[in-house]
């Protein structure tokens, strides 16, 4: 049985009590449970990701792929595990929750991440794209390939849509893409995808 903690939860009492099953992130000193993703959320990470490995291999870049790993907030108390992570390892000696939570805090660490979006679009569209920007990640995909976000978001009517979050001084600026349009990534220029492709739409 997983012992209840108080509220709000800082990081450090979410850390030590994350047990061994099942996924979660905290949200504002919130345990929040991650639904079990569906197949087909989980084919797009893993077509995406088989993307960007061949990206990062052309190019040399020094990036992993993590799928496991926290992002946390500098001052909320929260901390997100995003969907695809890309990690620079060169970077982890200046990250002082590493070795033991598995945990970056640093832009310097995470030059890309991207969710794939489910029943928590307003996670996904609000906070996590106020949180990441304030970190400093330069780029933040949202992969909507239900085309369940709000209209304020994705437009009407809705569609699926890939979202692509920039940081262009100290802001996001958001571009998106649908159904043939070729897909522009600042993190990979030379990337040859439709939004289809990554959507897994007709």
């Amino acid at each position: 049985m997983i012992q209840a903690l108080p509220k709000p939860v800082t990081f450090e009492q979410f850390s030590q009590w994350y047990p061994d099953t099942g996924r979660y992130e905290l949200h504002n000193g919130v345990i929040v449970e991650m639904n079990q993703p569906l197949g087909e959320h989980e084919f797009i990470i893993l077509t995406l990701c088989h993307n960007l490995m061949k990206e990062i291999i052309r190019d040399n870049k020094p990036y992993r792929i993590t799928k496991n790993t926290f992002v946390k907030t500098p001052i909320a108390e929260s901390a997100y595990c995003p969907d695809i992570l890309l990690l620079n390892p060169g970077n982890l000696a200046n990250e002082p929750l590493w070795e033991k939570e598995s945990t970056l805090t640093q832009a310097a660490s995470v030059p890309f991440v991207a969710e794939v979006v489910s029943s928590n679009w307003q996670t996904d569209y609000s906070n996590k794209s106020t949180d990441y920007e304030l970190i400093g990640i330069p780029e933040y995909w949202i992969i909507d390939y239900l085309g369940v976000g709000g209209r304020r978001f994705i437009g009407n009517p809705k569609s699926p849509t890939l979202s692509i979050y920039s940081l262009a001084d100290g802001e996001y600026q958001v571009n998106q893409f649908r159904g043939d349009d070729l897909i522009i990534s600042p993190t990979f220029p030379e990337l040859q995808l439709t939004a289809k492709e990554v959507l897994l739409t007709n």
